[in-house]
C-alpha cells in the first residue's frame, strides 16, 4: 500500500503533466468518447494497435485530478501490451477499485487509486477514462 502523499503527488502530476493528452488526427487510430452526465468529466480517448499489440494511446478534452491521472496512468500501462494483457491490466484495476483481491504488480502507478472506493461520488471520475480505453480495445478485439 502507498504513502498517501505519495499517491498524491503521483495524482498531481499525470493531472499537471499528463504524459499521453493529446488530440489524434490520423485515421490509424480509433477513438472512444465518454463524458460524466453529473461532473465536467469529458474526455476522448485515441488508441492505435497493430498486429493485437497497443502501440499508442491517447487522450483529450477536460476532466477532474482523478479522471486525467487515471486516464493517462492506464495509457501509460497498457502501452506495448498485447490486447489480452492490456484487457487483464484493466480488469485488475476494476477489482481493486470493487474491492476485490487485485495484483498490484500489474498496476504500477494506479494503485494510487487504492482507497478510490472509499469516494463512491469519485469511482465514476477514476473510471470513465478507463471505459473508454476498454471499449476500444474490445473494439480492436472483434475485428
Amino acid at each position: 500500500m502507498m504513502d498517501k502523499e505519495i499517491k498524491r503527488e503521483i495524482m498531481l502530476d499525470h493531472y499537471n503533466n499528463p504524459n499521453n493528452k493529446k488530440t489524434v488526427n490520423d485515421e490509424r487510430y480509433r477513438s472512444v468518447h465518454n463524458a460524466s452526465d453529473s461532473c465536467i468529466d469529458d474526455v476522448t480517448v485515441y488508441m492505435l494497435v497493430e498486429d493485437g499489440k497497443v502501440i499508442d494511446t491517447k487522450f483529450d478534452g477536460v476532466g477532474c485530478t482523478i479522471c486525467t491521472a487515471s486516464t493517462d496512468i492506464m495509457c501509460d500501462l497498457i502501452e506495448g501490451k498485447n490486447l489480452e494483457e492490456a484487457k487483464d491490466i484493466i480488469n485488475e484495476y476494476y477489482k481493486m477499485i470493487d474491492e476485490k483481491p487485485f495484483d498490484e504488480d500489474k498496476l504500477d502507478e494506479a494503485n494510487a487509486f487504492d482507497t478510490l472506493y472509499q469516494q463512491a461520488n469519485r469511482i465514476k471520475c477514476g473510471t470513465i477514462g478507463i471505459h473508454a480505453i476498454e471499449d476500444l480495445i474490445n473494439g480492436y478485439d472483434k475485428q
